[in-house]
C-alpha cells in the first residue's frame, strides 16, 4: 500500500477559554515530524453543527441538514483520528457527542485514539469516548497520551500554569509515540482491509 494514511486531528472542546489548542498545537507537532502519515487539524469551532435532529443516523438515511452533511464529507477524507478530549464532568464535551452522533458512515472501521487532559487525565472521559467509538464500529486504540495531575496544573494558563506543554513533555513524548504508531498501524490495517 502506497498511500500514507490521512489523519484528522480534532478539537472537541469550542469554549472560548478552552485549554485545547495547547495540547493540540503539541501533538500536530508530533504527528507532524513523521513520514508515515499525513495529519490535518480539524476544529469542532468550524463547524456550526445544529443538536442532532434526524430521522436516523446517515447508517440508515442520508441525513438532511446541510451543517451534518458537511461534517460528514469533512470526516469522510480521513482514515483516522485522534480526539483532543477535555473532560467535563467526568466525560466528554457535549459539542463532541453531538459531533460524533452527526455522522456514523464516516467514522466505522477507522483508528480513534486521544491525547486528554483533565485533573486525572481525562481518562474518565476517554473511557466514555472509546465506548461510543466501538458503537461507532471506530477501533479505539490502547495507547493514549494522558495530561493530568501536577502535569496539568503546570501547564494550563487558565489555573496558574505556563501554557507551555515542552515543561512536561519529557513525560508525554512516550505516550505520544505509543499512540501515534498505533493510529498508523490500525489505519494501515483498515485501509487494507477496505480496498481487499
Amino acid at each position: 500500500m502506497s498511500a500514507k494514511p490521512k489523519i484528522a486531528l480534532i478539537i472537541t472542546s469550542t469554549r472560548a477559554t478552552r485549554f485545547a489548542d495547547i495540547p493540540a498545537q503539541w501533538m500536530l507537532a508530533q504527528a507532524k515530524a513523521r513520514t508515515d502519515m499525513t495529519v490535518e487539524l480539524v476544529d469542532l469551532r468550524d463547524y456550526d453543527l445544529p443538536f442532532f435532529n434526524e430521522m436516523a443516523s446517515n447508517a440508515w438515511m442520508p441525513s438532511q441538514d446541510a451543517k451534518a452533511v458537511a461534517w460528514q464529507k469533512k470526516l469522510a477524507e480521513f482514515d483516522g483520528y485522534i480526539f483532543v478530549v477535555a473532560e467535563y464532568n467526568r466525560s466528554i464535551t457535549g459539542v463532541l457527542k453531538n459531533a460524533l452522533d452527526q455522522a456514523y458512515v464516516e467514522w466505522a472501521k477507522k483508528p480513534a485514539a486521544a491525547i486528554a487532559y483533565g485533573s486525572m487525565g481525562g481518562t474518565s472521559a476517554l473511557q466514555h469516548l472509546r465506548a461510543i467509538a466501538v458503537e461507532l464500529q471506530m477501533v479505539p486504540t490502547r495507547n493514549a497520551v494522558h495530561i493530568g495531575g501536577a502535569d496539568f496544573f503546570k501547564v494550563h494558563p487558565g489555573m496558574g500554569g505556563s501554557g507551555n506543554l515542552a515543561d512536561i513533555e519529557a513525560g508525554l513524548l512516550p505516550s505520544a509515540k505509543a499512540t501515534l504508531d498505533d493510529v498508523v498501524w490500525w489505519a494501515n490495517a483498515t485501509m487494507a482491509a477496505k480496498a481487499a
